[in-house]
């Protein structure tokens, strides 16, 4: 290899390989810059490559991180197979690391899931014979291991014993004290045997909770302190080992100068969580128990308030303690290594994931061999800042002799960045090449992981070297993302998984080191051109502020990119026992570009109602996130944030805003995908929108984009069209009902079921024309929404209910007329009620629309009104084919019964008819014209058809069942006939005629009745009667009447009996 290229592979750790490509699936060995061979094997699917070079199981990790690849998990079997054929060609046996596939990766969780409350002892300063006494006998101890919680009380600075263990046959046994240095440190010291050992490890006298971990082992006399999870000082005891004495008195708070008594040295504060063991703990037992992780084997005592006995003026408290580990996976166990394999079986174990080991990366082989593209590209012809990069290195090269392990400290990633970034500077007209900028993701990712270390043991990295280090890092990840490489991004889409990759080493890497940047100031802020940071720090109190950052301020506009934390939210930290507050913020002004537009985000469409068709999602703002600290440890809380829509509106396209964030968990081979859960969109306003979520991550707004079906003219005509059907629909409606009640329809099961229809239509059409008023006033619009939620839902279900009622008259069905109707109201009205009920108690927050009086389409609530209606139309329709059936069979028995000659035109007539009149009859009370309704989205005229045939469904009822009724006509008919006979019966009033002088002169005709006169034979009596019909003409009658006598013998003597009738025009 080239100097050149060997200087460029080790300052970035690549992965070295050789310069020609395997042919078939098998081991290829490779170089790296410090001569020690790699083994790669290539399988069908994937490449494994053996890293010799032992390392803790984190820095494994990491390692592979930044070769864009993981460590394998030998889990699935071409895993295993691949990686067992890769350590035979090595012929390596020892142990390696392993990742666990089913370890879920750690993330912030909310507080009320990371506290538990321990009943914890308060040593009062107003007294100092406070103590308390573990009430256990103890054996003999070859080794031990003390764990305990304490909060020291900040103004004491006396010599404190935490716990002292006293034999009969030896005092000062094993205890831990401590003591306030001039630098207000609390100094931890152990006494073994009588033996003090000095006061070195120590924590900060600050008034908050310190876990402590002491052990000891008498084979080898070792011993160590721990505090907060973390190794302060260890040793080894000279003496000639014995056992801890046994049947001793442990006691809390207090030096025992006797056994058991003479109490001297007290402390002053608040202890918990005291556990001791016959084992002496490892480090990883430690910093899980740090983390509230039980452990419960070789356990001698564990915390309990019951087998303690204490003096009275020790009280009891209640703590509120931090505690990841109780919903997170720690390492209590160890990290999983593969112990040994043979043919047959691997074998794992579990192991401190402190020890170092070799391990195995595992990457695709399309990203395996696209990587060795690149690389073999580069080494043939280095780009202009390669080479410029190199030139820089040789002047380094004491700087640059680090391990390919990564970088181990802050002092080399700074010198690789500060050399990167003049090599940008001084390439800027060349620009970048693909190669470059997966070499340069790559130092990101390993200055990202560079191990913690304490501000002790580097004296030269002060506040403004670290600040240099971040800005450096800030530059190189802002020139990666800028517009100009959107296209090289898409060159290096199958090595690296996307621009979001450099969004998360740059969370990592302030992250990491938010305590040495924040260690003399309070607020930092570091700005780029496409990258603006920001990290604030402050002192948890009563009544602390909240926090807002906005990205950079801009002409164009007036409103900026911000995201922002409550002030209630930062009390809730306080109220939780936090006591430093720091926040991460970035805002990224460029990535938009750098995702691919042709690779749709796959979203469910948020507008189902047809005006628009769905055509995809895209990332549509910047991105901008925040990272939350409460005493360094990441923690979820709530956030708020608005973001301006980038996406330039095209014509005929409009958009529509969905709040996301990058889940980098959701699709971990690639990255990560946008997820939406637990966000939501508070409000629109044009150009922006305003967001909610419920923890803390990277967020952007996703629009998505739909094509108009309908210009602005057609939908304003399609509202009129809709407010003007109902009115006429409503008024079909309510004449329908009411010549049902006037005219009076004969009663029967059909017409009962015909009004309750006509009665929820009516109001659902009301309630429908009004809910455009009653959108003003959200309380309104809520009870407008269930109303016509309940209505339109009982509509359906009385339309359901008509196409029972008639199956039941073309089917025989063996039902009573009561207990069917009982039935029908059921269905009718309580299936409706039910339904809304049901819908309203589990989803009253998503139940209705943002801008309108309806169901929400955006969630699972519109199911509650389409299913049923999905459901009705299904039934009724499989009712109408049946009624079409039997139709047609009976024209067709009819066609049968004609002659010969006519039955041909007479069967296409009535075969035409028989399907044609059950289709225009059945239609608008079975509610099948609401089929139209899917085949809304297709195209405007369609539309227009649906509304037609809906709006519109009462006057079709109207006329169906009111204006061309049998029933209702026959009923009008019978109203007429009754009452001409009641006019004619309270016109025709009989007129006696009285013998008086002043009757005129009248002149008498007879005309012999004839067989075929009514008259006659309604007034022909009994044989022996006479009967003569007279035409009379006289002033006292108008025109002629009709005068009928009949002539009745009564004892002998002839009785005239006249009788006369005005006609019915009177």
């Amino acid at each position: 290899m080239t100097g050149a290229l060997h200087a460029g592979l080790i300052l970035f750790s690549i992965v070295a390989i050789c310069k020609s490509e395997p042919t078939h699936a098998g081991p290829d060995r490779v170089g790296d810059s410090h001569g020690q061979s790699r083994l790669v094997h290539l399988t069908s699917h994937w490449a494994f490559q053996l890293i010799n070079d032992s390392l803790a199981f984190s820095r494994a990790d990491s390692f592979c991180r930044g070769q864009f690849s993981s460590l394998a998990t030998l889990d699935p079997s071409e895993d295993r197979e691949g990686a067992l054929e890769l350590l035979r060609q090595a012929g390596l046996h020892s142990p390696l690391w392993i990742k666990n596939p089913r370890k879920a990766a750690s993330k912030p969780l909310a507080l009320s899931k990371q506290y538990l409350q321990f009943s914890a002892l308060n040593f009062p300063k107003e007294s100092s014979e406070g103590f308390a006494r573990v009430n256990m006998s103890f054996p003999a101890l070859s080794s031990i291991s003390v764990c305990v919680r304490v909060q020291w009380d900040p103004e004491w600075n006396e010599v404190s014993t935490i716990f002292s263990y006293a034999a009969p046959v030896f005092i000062n046994e094993f205890q831990l004290r401590g003591q306030v240095d001039m630098q207000g440190r609390i100094l931890l010291a152990l006494i073994i045997h009588g033996k003090h050992l000095p006061y070195k490890s120590s924590f900060p006298n600050d008034g908050a909770w310190h876990h402590i971990c002491v052990t000891w082992h008498r084979s080898s006399g070792h011993w160590a302190i721990y505090v907060d999870g973390d190794r302060k000082d260890k040793g080894s005891v000279t003496d000639p080992s014995r056992d801890i004495h046994a049947n001793g008195i442990l006691i809390l708070g207090q030096d025992q100068d006797s056994f058991g008594g003479n109490f001297t040295e007290p402390f002053f504060g608040n202890i918990t969580d005291l556990n001791v063991w016959n084992m002496s703990l490892e480090t990883r037992h430690v910093r899980a128990l740090n983390a509230c992780s039980p452990m419960t084997q070789e356990v001698l005592f564990s915390w309990s308030l019951d087998h303690l006995s204490s003096h009275p003026v020790v009280k009891e408290v209640q703590a509120l303690l931090f505690c990841p580990a109780v919903h997170q996976q720690m390492e209590l166990q160890g990290c999983k290594m593969l112990q040994s394999w043979s043919d047959q079986l691997p074998l794992f174990s579990l192991t401190d994931c402190s020890e170092p080991l070799p391990f195995i990366c595992r990457s695709s082989r399309e990203r395996y061999l696209k990587m060795r593209q690149m690389s073999d590209a580069q080494t043939s012809q280095p780009s202009a800042f390669m080479n410029h990069l190199m030139k820089l290195s040789n002047k380094s090269q004491a700087v640059l002799g680090q391990q390919p392990s990564g970088l181990s400290s802050l002092a080399e990633a700074s010198a690789l960045l500060d050399m990167s970034v003049q090599a940008l500077e001084d390439t800027q007209q060349e620009g970048l090449q693909p190669a470059d900028m997966v070499s340069l993701i790559q130092l990101l990712s390993l200055a990202a992981d560079v191990p913690k270390q304490p501000p002790s043991d580097s004296a030269d990295h002060s506040q403004d070297s670290v600040q240099e280090l971040s800005q450096h890092f800030i530059s190189v990840a802002d020139t990666i993302i800028s517009q100009d490489n959107a296209f090289k991004w898409q060159a290096i889409k199958e090595v690296v998984n996307g621009p979001m990759d450099v969004v998360k080493n740059i969370d990592r890497m302030v992250t990491s080191l938010s305590p040495r940047l924040m260690a003399e100031t309070d607020h930092l802020t570091i700005h780029s051109p496409n990258i603006k940071l920001e990290v604030q720090q402050q002192r948890l109190q009563e009544g602390s502020r909240g926090s807002s950052f906005c990205g950079p301020e801009t002409e164009k506009h007036t409103n900026l990119d911000c995201i922002s934390v409550s002030h209630q939210k930062i009390q809730d930290l306080h109220n939780n026992g936090f006591h430093k507050l720091t926040l991460v913020n970035t805002w990224y002004g460029s990535l938009r570009p750098l995702f691919n537009p042709e690779e749709n985000i796959t979203m469910v469409p948020t507008v189902t109602d047809g005006s628009q068709r769905y055509l995809g999602t895209v990332l549509g703002s910047s991105v901008i996130s925040t990272t939350v600290l409460g005493d360094d440890q990441p923690v979820s809380t709530p956030v708020h944030f608005q973001l301006h829509h980038r996406a330039q509106n095209s014509t005929g396209t409009v958009y529509d805003p969905v709040c996301a964030f990058w889940d980098f968990n959701l699709i971990p081979e690639d990255g990560g995908w946008w997820n939406t859960k637990g966000c939501e969109v508070v409000s629109k306003q044009y150009g922006y929108t305003v967001c909610y979520c419920n923890h803390t991550t990277n967020f952007a707004l996703l629009l998505q984009v739909y094509e108009a079906q309908r210009s602005p003219e057609n939908e304003k005509a399609l509202q009129v069209l809709t407010f003007i059907g109902c009115g006429v629909s409503l008024c079909g409606l309510l004449f329908t009902f009411i010549l049902f009640i006037a005219v009076g329809v004969p009663k029967s099961d059909r017409t009962t079921v015909h009004k309750n229809l006509i009665v929820a239509l009516g109001i659902a059409e009301l309630l429908l024309m009004c809910s455009n008023w009653a959108s003003a006033n959200e309380v309104a619009c809520f009870v407008v929404t269930a109303l016509l939620h309940l209505f339109f839902m009982a509509s359906f279900s009385w339309m359901l209910v008509e196409g029972l009622l008639l199956w039941s008259k073309v089917v025989s069905v063996n039902i009573s007329e009561d207990r069917r109707m009982k039935l029908y109201y059921i269905i009718g009205w309580g299936l409706p009620v039910l339904i809304v009920g049901v819908t309203l108690a589990v989803s009253v927050d998503k139940y209705k629309a943002d801008d309108h009086c309806w169901l929400n389409v955006k969630t699972d609530t519109i199911w509650a009104f389409v299913g049923p209606v999905i459901f009705v139309l299904a039934v009724n329709a499989v009712v109408l084919c049946r009624v079409v059936m039997v139709t047609v069979s009976s024209a067709r028995r009819r066609a049968k019964m004609l002659s010969p000659s006519s039955a041909s035109k007479m069967q296409t007539f009535d075969l035409t008819w028989a399907v044609t009149r059950p289709v225009l009859i059945l239609l608008p009370v079975l509610g099948l014209t609401w089929l139209c309704g899917v085949l809304v989205h297709l195209s405007v005229v369609v539309a227009y058809v649906f509304i037609a045939l809906n709006a519109f469904q009462g006057l079709y009822i109207f006329l169906v069942y009111a204006v061309y009724n049998s029933e209702v006509r026959n009923a009008i008919k019978r109203i007429k006939e009754k009452r001409k006979a009641l006019s004619f019966t309270n016109c025709s009033q009989p007129t006696s005629f009285l013998p008086s002088q002043r009757a005129p002169i009248t002149s008498w005709g007879r005309s012999p009745p004839t067989p075929s006169s009514p008259e006659t034979s309604e007034t022909s009596g009994p044989p022996s009667s006479t009967s003569a019909s007279l035409v009379i003409k006289n002033e006292s009658f108008r025109k002629e009447s009709f005068v009928s006598f009949s002539l009745k013998p009564a004892s002998g003597n002839q009785v005239v009996q006249l009788t006369g009738f005005k006609p019915s025009g009177c």
